[in-house]
């Protein structure tokens, strides 16, 4: 039992084995237990280095609720800031993103530099001879770190490192995912593509790893790629080589390397890309940066399609960021990336890719939205208030790395999510 704004919350019997409460998603005693529970005490992305790659470069981001700037200062070096003067509170940054040399408040004055420092404070002869600025600097989380450059922050003083909140298997994915690169590197400079639904910040993380429904919810999205292939894309089919996996932590994936390496249509698009003056380039610089084995691994596999709890989404071409308002409001910014030493032609690839299924013109992010609109609509009927996630809890696997494995259409991900998000619910309670 845990107690949410005076009242009990008992997350047992909210979260089964099989299925969960709507409660879970409507109750704002809930979510603001996971303000604090999840996006106070964890690990939280706030945003990819790629995204400031110069001195004075900046982005607003969200640690939860709180707004934060992440910026780089005249040095090159990257920070995380909140984004409120220490003055009277007001937010002192409200473009998104853009190149300064600090941040002025606009309410009186007050002037801080890249890296949070007060610099200017208009009259300060008026507050004395023992007026210090340096006490003033913006603040900033206790702990901030990165991983291939994806940089994190926790409003917790201890607890897990990033790496230990990475775990072996997520940090797996997402080096498949930068390392298409012949660098090492993704660049997330393409600008943002936003998002808003009438619905709780889970629904995005639940359906970014499910393989259920892609064959239902972009039917029509898939009936065009068979109208121009002459196929129909088989890897969200009921037996399908794909698969879904619980990486621990709450990270989650649908994993298409068994079906990618044994599908003859993914090898022949690789040798014919190889056939092509840039793709022999990008074949070759690969395979010096990586060796052979590597490179054409990486090059089968394509990348990665995952969750990092609570609010990074790493697909296809792609960096999500989950930013919850409400239990019933949530944004979300999709952010194509491209591929660090990578031939233009790869990448121009990779953003029509990306303008084909997410763009606002696109032909599939529309069909999600909609759904988490619907679920919202209908968990508001309250005579049976379960939502089912038993799919492929019969025939569930775990595998040598102790990660939990299901067919592509079972909801092996879901539960493994709702796991962890009982465990840090009720951590809490004993600390």
């Amino acid at each position: 039992m845990a107690t949410g704004n005076g009242r009990l919350i008992d997350y047992d019997a909210l979260v089964r084995d099989d299925a969960v409460h709507g409660d879970v998603y409507m109750r704002q005693d809930i979510f603001d237990e996971e303000m604090k529970r999840i996006y106070q005490r964890g690990w939280v992305y706030i945003g990819h280095q790629s995204e400031i790659p110069n001195p004075g470069d900046f982005k607003r981001s969200w640690l939860g609720l709180q707004p934060v700037i992440f910026s780089r200062d005249k040095a090159g070096k990257y920070h995380v800031l909140f984004n409120r003067c220490t003055h009277r509170a007001a937010s002192i940054c409200q473009e998104d993103w853009g190149n300064a040399n600090g941040f002025r408040c606009e309410y009186h004055g007050w002037f801080f530099r890249n890296d949070g420092e007060l610099a200017a404070v208009p009259y300060a002869d008026a507050y004395g001879d023992n007026f210090d600025k340096s006490r003033l600097n913006l603040r900033r989380p206790p702990r901030v770190d990165e991983y291939r450059g994806f940089v994190f922050a926790s409003m917790s003083e201890t607890g897990l490192s990033l790496l230990e909140h990475i775990s072996g298997p997520a940090r797996e994915q997402l080096d498949y995912f930068c390392d298409l690169s012949p660098e090492g590197e993704i660049l997330v400079q393409c600008g943002a593509t936003k998002l808003a639904y009438d619905g709780n910040w889970k629904l995005q993380m639940e359906n970014t790893i499910d393989g259920y429904h892609p064959n239902f919810t972009h039917q029509s999205f898939f009936s065009s790629i068979e109208r121009i292939t002459g196929s129909k894309p088989g890897i969200f089919k009921g037996d399908s080589l794909s698969e879904v996996r619980d990486l621990g932590m709450g990270h989650t994936n649908i994993d298409t390397r068994a079906y990618n390496r044994a599908d003859p249509a993914v090898k022949a698009r690789l040798d014919m890309m190889k056939q092509t003056s840039w793709g022999k380039k990008y074949y070759d610089d690969l395979v010096e940066a990586h060796g052979k084995e590597r490179a054409e691994d990486v090059l089968t596999v394509g990348g990665t399609h995952m969750n990092i709890f609570p609010n990074l989404c790493v697909l296809g071409q792609q960096v999500r960021t989950i930013r919850p308002i409400s239990p019933d409001r949530t944004e979300v910014f999709l952010r194509p990336s491209l591929l660090k030493g990578a031939p233009d032609e790869i990448n121009t690839m990779r953003i029509r890719q990306y303008e084909a299924f997410y763009s606002p013109h696109g032909g599939g992010i529309h069909d999600d939205v909609e759904m988490f609109n619907r679920v919202t609509e209908g968990l508001r009927c309250t005579l049976d208030p379960w939502l089912i996630f038993q799919r492929g809890l019969h025939r569930e696997t775990v595998d040598e790395d102790g990660v939990r494995v299901g067919q592509c259409t079972d909801e092996t991900s879901q539960r493994g999510q709702w796991r962890h998000w009982k465990s840090v619910m009720q951590e809490e309670i004993n600390t």
